[in-house]
């Protein structure tokens, strides 16, 4: 009892945290004293909030130890807090859309995004098992409410259907996490990797037993083929700016836990790890660009897209070199922005009945002849196709080219190749898109229907995005050598 003393607390890594707890809870107790705020009141209130939290992430010191050795600020910690708070950032902005819908109505939403945020955050921050499954937890309940709350019968079957996959995942984490700690004694990544690597990782079949577990759990929310089946359908039922979040920040908190616990077990020349996780990258890459190519709505297209992009990522976690976790953050950086604006871009075309398709929000036909009704969405949106296709010199072609080059650096001759046929294949379904808005005549002539649900805060984050997509190749050594400084 002794060493639990304030001292080993170290608050000073929890602020960001409690910062948005007291934020969540200070929203739900407003609305408890006044009712009927507006939702720009609690929109800016959220973003106050973040950017206090971001403030002090970014002032925060590294390699620091806090809340008893459970949290850790390392390098890759204040990346990833970095990279989750400036998501959440740009997405609490897209709540002020040109068109009030149900969610939006109620304060709980708001304190929900601040929870799911503040569960992230413990997720990338520590190597301890236990306060990993209390972050994840803490992050999908909220993001469970934040679909449903949107009051649609697709949005309610979206948010089953990732309650349901959610909760198998935590299942099998939790199956994991208790195996590692029969065999180890211990919920500290690090120390589980020692123990196990000194006794050979005997007896194999259980330390295999629970590392699949714990893997499949995180396949399950990063979208890891064959894992994936909940991604498109959530997507599809939630509004298209929590789908863009969506695909941002919970794969990068779940990145940052498979980061902590297999680069490690690769390091200790498990072998089975590495070659399982080559055949996931392979098959997630390969399966969600064939199965994006049949899509015949574009927010679906986007769901596959961003799988396709998670088998890039897991290929540098594979590759596990200095340059390739570079890679992986600079990728997380550049994703993030230009996933957001196709999305965010998406979010503007709301329409609140299905003009074009019984089922689909926004189909292929819905964007025909575009550049002819409203031609600066048009070619934005095409910028974003062409960089989420990897086509040089916009953003998204450096992550990859970075990712590539690592594994030609470390004898993974084969991989890059692999990355680089699918790169191709993925031009396809991203330049039918680009075809449909300027090769296909109009099915209408009123370009109110691509700008229903405009808004100044949405044209902001419109416009950061284009400019990342565009400029990207004037900052992308800067980042790198940031990241350098905290790998």
């Amino acid at each position: 009892m002794e060493n639990l003393t304030f001292e080993n607390l170290n608050l000073y890594t929890l602020i960001p945290m409690i910062i948005l707890t007291l934020g969540a809870l200070g929203i739900i107790c407003i609305d408890i004293a006044k009712k009927g705020l507006s939702r720009s009141f609690y929109a800016m209130l959220s973003i106050l909030f973040l950017t206090v939290s971001l403030a002090f992430v970014v002032a925060s010191d590294t390699n620091v130890y806090g809340f008893f050795n459970m949290l850790i600020i390392d390098g890759t910690a204040k990346l990833a807090q970095i990279i989750i708070l400036v998501a959440s950032l740009l997405f609490a902005p897209l709540i002020l859309s040109g068109k009030e819908f149900d969610e939006h109505k109620f304060a709980e939403y708001f304190a929900f995004l601040l929870f799911a945020v503040t569960g992230f955050l413990f997720m990338v921050s520590t190597n301890n098992l236990i306060l990993i499954f209390v972050g994840l937890e803490t992050a999908s309940l909220a993001l469970y409410a934040m679909i449903a709350m949107h009051n649609k019968n697709n949005a309610i079957e979206a948010a089953l259907k990732y309650f349901t996959m959610g909760a198998l995942s935590s299942g099998f984490f939790a199956m994991g996490a208790m195996i590692l700690y029969a065999l180890t004694s211990s919920v500290d990544i690090n120390i589980i990797v020692q123990t196990l690597a000194q006794r050979d990782f005997e007896p194999m079949i259980a330390t295999l037993g629970a590392l699949a577990f714990i893997l499949a759990s995180f396949a399950f929310k990063l979208s890891i083929i064959p894992f994936h089946t909940w991604t498109p359908d959530v997507y599809e039922g939630s509004t298209a700016a929590l789908a863009g979040y969506m695909s941002v920040v919970p794969k990068t908190a779940g990145f940052i836990v498979i980061i902590r616990l297999f680069e490690t077990l690769i390091d200790e020349k498990l072998i089975w790890a590495n070659d399982i996780l080559y055949l996931l990258a392979v098959v997630t890459m390969t399966l969600s660009n064939i199965m994006a190519l049949v899509q015949s709505d574009v927010k679906r297209m986007l769901a596959f897209s961003s799988i396709s992009h998670v088998g890039f990522i897991l290929c540098a976690v594979l590759i596990g070199s200095k340059q390739a976790n570079e890679a992986i953050f600079l990728y997380l950086i550049l994703f993030m922005f230009v996933n957001f604006g196709a999305f965010t871009l998406l979010w503007i075309a709301r329409n609140k009945e299905n003009l074009y398709d019984e089922r689909y929000q926004h189909p292929y036909s819905k964007f025909s002849g575009m550049i002819k009704i409203a031609p600066m969405g048009a070619v934005i949106m095409a910028l974003f196709m062409l960089s989420l296709a990897g086509i040089p010199p916009f953003s998204i072609f450096w992550g990859k080219i970075y990712i590539m080059s690592a594994a030609i650096q470390e004898g993974f001759i084969i991989l890059a190749v692999i990355m680089a046929l699918n790169s191709a294949i993925a031009v396809y379904y991203y330049l039918r898109l680009v075809v449909y808005m300027f090769l296909k005549e109009p099915l209408q002539t009123d370009g109110t229907v691509y700008i229903e649900n405009a808004s100044k805060p949405l044209m902001v984050v419109v416009g950061i995005a284009a400019i990342t997509a565009v400029a990207a190749i004037f900052f992308v050594e800067p980042i790198i050598t940031v990241i350098g400084c905290y790998l």
